[in-house]
């Protein structure tokens, strides 16, 4: 006899259909799994034989063969558990299957009960837009299938409670689609950061525009106190923004179960010590990088030269095109990678170059060889450069309140709003990310404006893509002004932020 039930599996970070095929026949005893299975796929045929066999079940005694559709896709993980014991019962006569579209998933363990997998929302996703109008999946993942509209979720615990409902003995209750209750988790504000005046202003900037930013200065001058505050600042995300966060999250089994559905802007510090594959993402079979992690976020170096220069290298061409094409053996996916940069650095080895302490004790030769770590076209991506100075003392005793991050969001937000009902209709999200016929219907400059650009242009020997980006960052001056018009300040502003030279006095 033969059985077709219906799985999903997961290819980059997005859901396709499989189809489970069993046929039991006569002849030798055995089971047999194909359709490009890996180790984990293969290793099924013992948890589903101790699965049936203490769910009360007879396991057939003949040669079962059991095809995963499309056999030239590579299938991995152990979400295969449960349909494969499905089709094997199913083609047996001992169970049967529901007659609206279902697809099944889930690990199973060898006394019956499902465990959780990754990727249950992008397959959510998937079933839905393949026909699909009920999702059987464990338990604990069912909050997470629920955040895909139009989908009836049903959560098992174990196999006998699965036969008993398809059997109508007892039928379980749909999964509930889960809500948000509450607020999120409180993040780090800025009135907690004494000083800085100029460096916040610059982070305001890049929040309000989607720029990339590095600060430089000396050690515990507040660089990554005020890059783990930059998240409370950040506009909130749409629930668009939010469900493709949860995707590549959910991929990698970084969903909190109780609270499926991520609401806050992703913030990745990987380790100087990371890997090209590490950052950009790899591995035998592709996965994503911490990149694509902070999609809708922000990734923040720290000690950036300290970084190998090929993991620094592989972020140029993401960070131009918001996407990340990895090509292995075993094939090749695109990942979603469009973050907000973040990088901080001393300006020398010792950290204390330039500081009017005179406290350096590092050559001239020594402090470029340390600067040069960086290459000019990754510096050449980053919009805002700015210098974050030691604190006097008489600012640190100061108690007078700094500027809380409520405040700031809220200029943060309506120079967002100015944004999207300037980019309404098309695919740009910020000022960051215009193109160049963007660029030219909105940001024109007067007579004034024009003199400035070309004196600055000509002394600071800019490149075309520093034109464009010091242009997209006056854009975002004027929004927060308020301005329909770049103006002089504005522009003046957005040059002064590509003055600053690391390693010179």
């Amino acid at each position: 006899m033969t059985s077709h039930v219906a799985s999903m599996g997961i290819s980059g970070i997005s859901g396709y259909p499989v189809a489970v095929e069993c046929l039991i026949t006569n002849g030798l005893p055995g089971f047999e799994i194909v359709g490009l299975p890996d180790a984990a796929v293969k290793e099924a045929r013992e948890r589903v034989r101790a699965a049936i066999k203490t769910a009360g079940f007879k396991f057939p005694v003949s040669r079962i063969t059991v095809n995963l559709a499309p056999a030239n896709t590579k299938k991995t993980g152990t979400l295969y558990d449960l349909p494969i014991l499905l089709s094997v019962l199913a083609a047996a006569g001992l169970l049967r299957l529901p007659e609206a579209p279902s697809a099944f998933l889930g690990e199973l363990s060898l006394e019956g009960r499902l465990r959780p997998v990754n990727g249950v929302l992008s397959m959510a996703i998937a079933a839905v837009q393949s026909g699909i109008t009920t999702l059987y999946v464990p338990k604990s993942n069912a909050p997470e299938a629920t955040l895909a509209d139009g989908l009836t979720v049903i959560g098992v615990e174990d196999v006998g409670q699965l036969a008993a409902h398809l059997s109508g003995q007892q039928v379980l209750p749909p999964e509930p689609v889960w809500r948000q209750e509450g607020f999120g988790r409180s993040l780090p504000d800025f009135r907690d950061v004494k000083g800085q005046e100029n460096a916040k202003r610059a982070l305001e900037i890049a929040a309000a525009g989607g720029h990339n930013i590095l600060m430089v200065g000396p050690p515990g001058s507040g660089k990554s106190m005020l890059a783990k505050r930059l998240p409370s600042i950040l506009p909130d995300m749409t629930r668009q923004e939010a469900l493709e966060v949860t995707q590549i999250h959910s991929i990698m089994g970084l969903v909190d179960p109780r609270a499926p559905l991520i609401t806050a802007r992703p913030f990745r510090s990987p380790h100087h010590t990371i890997y090209p594959a590490g950052l950009a993402g790899g591995g035998a079979v592709p996965h994503p990088g911490e990149i694509t992690l902070a999609h809708r976020g922000v990734l923040f170096l720290d000690e950036l030269p300290e970084f190998r220069t090929d993991t620094m290298e592989v972020m140029r061409q993401p960070l131009e095109d918001g996407s990340v094409t990895i090509t292995r053996a075993a094939g090749s996916e695109t990942y979603p990678c469009d973050f907000m940069l973040v990088c901080a650095m001393n300006p020398c080895k010792c950290g204390w170059y330039g500081d009017p302490s005179g406290r350096c004790t590092c050559r001239q030769h020594d402090v470029e060889r340390y600067v040069g770590r960086i290459s000019g076209p990754l510096l050449d991506r980053i919009d805002l450069i700015v210098e974050v100075p030691a604190v006097p003392f008489e600012e640190l005793r100061s108690r007078a309140p700094a500027e809380p991050s409520c405040a700031i969001k809220a200029r943060v937000n309506a120079a967002r709003d100015c944004q999207h009902r300037r980019f309404a209709g098309s695919d740009t999200q910020c000022n960051a990310r215009m193109d160049a016929a963007q660029l030219r219907e909105l940001c024109p400059l007067d007579e004034a404006c024009a003199a400035l650009m070309k004196t600055a242009f000509d002394s600071m020997g800019l490149t075309a893509r520093s034109y464009d980006r010091i242009l997209k960052v006056a854009r975002t001056i004027a929004d927060l002004d308020g301005a329909k018009t770049i103006e002089p300040t504005h522009l003046a502003e957005a040059i002064q932020y590509r003055t600053f030279r690391i390693g010179r006095s």
